[in-house]
């Protein structure tokens, strides 16, 4: 790692340049380019000295971890650095950094930079409500059931996470240092919405986002544990409501087609504007396709999933969201037979990544003795589908949308309060 600027170590030295962090034994083993050692010890806080000047690159970022776009950047970051011993040589890397600081790098990291203004001020106030949400929520362990031999239900949360708040990955909010920030409008939207949160009664929303819905989003217990809230219901991604998906007749017939909605855009421009560089190497995420031999199909299950399934039969839909998400799947093999959740497990299971989404219909190609050849995943949609869709959000503020109505589309009945 790089220091630009001197930072403080425990021993009030400051230090600045390239140094090397190792764990070793559970410690914290910190060299200068020269090799010299200059710490070592269980915890290690570097504070920097003129925090506003002040900041430190890692030159080796693991970005999507597990997914399609997953790959390694340099990344430098303002505030202090925490480094902490795990066993036996592995530790953690934490940036210790102001809330609405961090926040303009998530919105600059989750999207564009350069995307609408409005936009900005919607994902900011998102932001700022998940995390603090969720920092309550992680005062008491929700886990998924024990899993049966025949049905096996998880879900990822920041219970995950122990000794941070969260991590800096999409598991998290996207966090990817000082070099996204490079638009005003960023400073302009954290400064206009300081404070500013969705709340439910007396509640901080737990106000949840992904990239695109497909048309529709979905309610919580799709993705998480089986609980409900009132401002993550299900809407159409439209300027007029449209009925949820109930059936499997619903579901075929709205994956195979392209409602309008406003995430329904292959605007290259549009897209250039508020997409990541490397979000935009998904093109087709409104409407996608998936086809698999059965042979290419079972090889991916079994190293997914663990389970030998023998020869693959079916892939049965068995519960769907009002987006047309499956949150229980079941997987037909002639060894064996399980039903997966919730959606980002089903979506692992099905990809040597994932899945765009869990969004998808079933075509099974069968000889005439009735063996599956091939199937065909027609799927619409990326991401879990819950609370705000961002491509969407940012199509309606090109369209003229404050942040507001934005906010009031996806987390219906949702308030705004200031509160700091």
């Amino acid at each position: 790692m790089i220091l630009e600027g001197v930072f403080v170590l425990p021993d009030g030295h400051g230090i600045n340049g390239e140094h090397t962090a190792r764990g070793a034994d559970g410690l914290i083993v910190l060299t200068d380019s020269d090799g010299r050692e200059i710490f070592q010890g269980k915890n290690l806080l570097l504070s920097p000295a003129m925090p506003a000047e002040s900041f430190f690159t890692v030159p080796d970022v693991t970005i999507g971890i597990d997914f399609h776009w997953q790959r390694v950047q340099k990344q430098s970051f303002r505030g202090s650095l925490f480094l902490s011993g795990q066993s036996p040589t592995a530790f953690h890397l934490i940036n210790i950094v102001p809330l609405e600081e961090y926040l303009g790098s998530v919105i600059s990291s989750e999207m564009s930079a350069g995307a609408p203004l409005e936009f900005l001020k919607a994902q900011a106030v998102a932001s700022r409500s998940w995390l603090v949400a969720m920092l309550d929520r992680k005062k008491t362990h929700r886990l998924p059931p024990p899993n049966r031999q025949d049905e096996i239900s998880v879900w990822q949360d920041v219970n995950d996470h122990e000794g941070f708040d969260v991590c800096a990955d999409d598991h998290c909010q996207r966090y990817q240092g000082i070099s996204r920030i490079a638009s005003e409008n960023v400073a302009r939207a954290i400064g206009a919405t300081r404070g500013v949160f969705l709340t439910s009664g007396d509640q901080i929303c737990d106000a949840r986002y992904y990239k695109c819905c497909g048309g529709r989003t979905d309610v919580y217990a799709t993705a998480w544990e089986d609980a409900s809230f009132p401002y993550l219901s299900g809407v159409a991604d439209a300027d007029r409501p449209g009925a949820p998906i109930a059936t499997e007749q619903d579901a075929a017939g709205w994956l195979r087609s392209r409602p309008d909605a406003f995430c329904n855009t292959a605007d290259q421009n549009l897209l250039q504007r508020i997409l990541p560089s490397f979000d935009l190497e998904t093109l087709n995420f409104y409407r996608w396709r998936v086809a698999y031999s059965r042979q290419e199909l079972e090889q991916i299950l079994r190293a997914r999933s663990g389970i030998d399934f023998g020869t693959l039969q079916n892939l049965e839909p068995l519960a769907r969201g009002p987006s047309g998400r499956i949150f229980r799947l079941k997987v037909v093999g002639s060894r064996r037979t399980v039903v997966v959740g919730k959606e980002l497990e089903i979506r692992r299971w099905l990809s040597p990544s994932h899945l765009l989404s869990s969004a998808f219909v079933v075509s099974v190609e069968r000889d005439p003795d009735g063996t599956a050849q091939n199937f065909l995943l027609e799927g619409g949609g990326w991401g879990h589908g819950v609370g705000l869709c961002q491509i969407g959000a940012a199509v309606m503020a090109v369209r003229g949308f404050r942040a507001e109505e934005i906010l009031a589309h996806y987390f219906a009945g949702a308030q705004l309060r200031k509160l700091y």
